[in-house]
């Protein structure tokens, strides 16, 4: 069947949802306690060890085909107007984003602050920080940052809502 990848990773969720309520339902029901002079055999709960292996196994080949196609998109599917596949657009997003947020807090500084002086309580020392740096060339770098974090998360959506690919289930 065809999913984009929007739509594989939630059906990727909800298969790991559904594995992990399977291992709490084998958890909780795979052993039991009875008191001293209760009937065991009536507080036994419906477990069958053989059948839930099966089903943990067959959610295990479903999420591996699952996550398996979704690398396999990610490595292969080129980002249009950046020449990135996804998986290397989703390493770069970040770094980008670090950028935009340094960039940010750059362009915002004053050419010359006054320090807080906690080292010198008392004393009547005054310290200036001084930024030594065009502010007028961070402020460019971080619009020219931010759109090109804006575009690659618009490229990045595109790919992810629209085109599909074939996962074997």
């Amino acid at each position: 069947m065809e999913y984009t990848s929007a739509e594989a990773n939630k059906l990727l969720k909800k298969l790991n949802d559904t594995y992990q309520a399977l291992l709490y339902e084998e958890e909780q029901s795979s052993t039991f306690l009875a008191a001293m002079g209760e009937e065991p055999e009536t507080l036994r709960p419906d477990y069958d060890y053989s059948e839930m292996q099966v089903k943990l196994k067959e959610l295990e080949r479903k999420i591996m085909a699952v996550k398996h196609a979704i690398n396999l998109f990610n490595t292969t599917h080129t980002l249009e107007g950046f020449g990135l596949t996804i998986d290397q657009a989703l390493v770069y997003m970040p770094l980008l984003s670090s950028r935009v947020k340094k960039l940010a807090e750059m362009k915002a500084r004053l050419p010359k602050a006054r320090e807080k002086q906690e080292r010198y309580s008392g004393v009547n020392i005054i310290d200036y920080r001084y930024i030594n740096y065009d502010r007028s060339t961070a402020a460019d770098d971080y619009e020219k940052a931010f759109d090109e974090l804006c575009r690659l998360q618009t490229a990045l959506d595109a790919a992810n809502n629209a085109e599909r690919f074939e996962i074997m289930l």
